[in-house]
């Protein structure tokens, strides 16, 4: 099984749902992030193991071509030497090397493949730690604000609001009411300052008849008669 199969509840999952269950989102999100990180550096260490192992192999898989090469020339040797004895036991041990290199190189191709999903793993883990860190702030002010609203609620839920709201209404109208009862006592009543704007009121209509009268007057008053001997004249 992958390393990074085990992973994959948290990867795949919806982290908000997480999140949803988390006291402390912020605390949450680095736990998940560095969950991920810690799988990634287990994730590289099998790779460094597994590319180390196929060196290995493929420096025993060139021995062991170089040995079966080896006891086919000595063959060839006994073959001239007239030792078919001899020759056959050297093709033997060729075989011996010749099946191990077949083996070596089953195990080499079930290695590549175990790296080549590694590097997906790698690759895949990668790109899911930097969406995770892409997301993070984004993430911790969404957990913040879900708690924050979560406590409003609760604060409201606790606290009658609609109780308060509307014995604050009910105070409210007695205070209309009481400041209704003093304007209604005051009605009928004029003040200082009622009866001194209504003495300016009265001083601007005398003027205003006293400027009226004067135009009257003088629109009245006879013309003189323009007479038709000029003073000046000498007749």
């Amino acid at each position: 099984m992958s390393v990074f199969t085990r992973m994959s509840d948290i990867i795949n999952s919806n982290i908000n749902a997480l999140l949803d269950k988390a006291e402390d989102p912020e605390k949450m999100v680095r736990l998940i992030i560095q969950e991920m990180e810690e799988a990634l550096v287990e994730v590289r260490s099998t790779s460094a193991r597994a590319i180390a192992d196929r060196k290995e192999l493929e420096r025993r898989k060139e021995w062991q071509e170089a040995e079966a090469e080896e006891w086919e020339r000595k063959a060839e040797i006994a073959v001239r030497k007239g030792r078919d004895d001899l020759a056959k036991g050297a093709l033997m041990e060729s075989n011996k090397a010749r099946e191990a290199i077949t083996i070596m190189g089953e195990e080499l191709a079930a290695l590549e493949g175990t790296l080549a999903k590694l590097n997906e793993d790698v690759g895949a883990l990668q790109a899911k730690i930097k969406d995770a860190k892409a997301r993070q702030n984004a993430i911790i002010v969404r957990g913040k604000a879900a708690q924050s609203r979560l406590g409003v609620r609760r604060t409201l839920s606790d606290h009658n609001i609609d109780d308060a709201i509307a014995r604050f209404e009910l105070y409210e109208r007695k205070m209309d009411d009481l400041e209704g009862e003093i304007e209604a006592y005051d009605m009928g009543q004029k003040t200082l300052s009622d009866e001194i704007a209504e003495l300016e009121a009265d001083e601007g209509i005398d003027e205003q008849l006293d400027q009226l009268k004067a135009r009257v007057k003088q629109a009245d008053a006879p013309v003189a008669p323009v007479s038709d001997v000029n003073p000046n004249s000498n007749n």
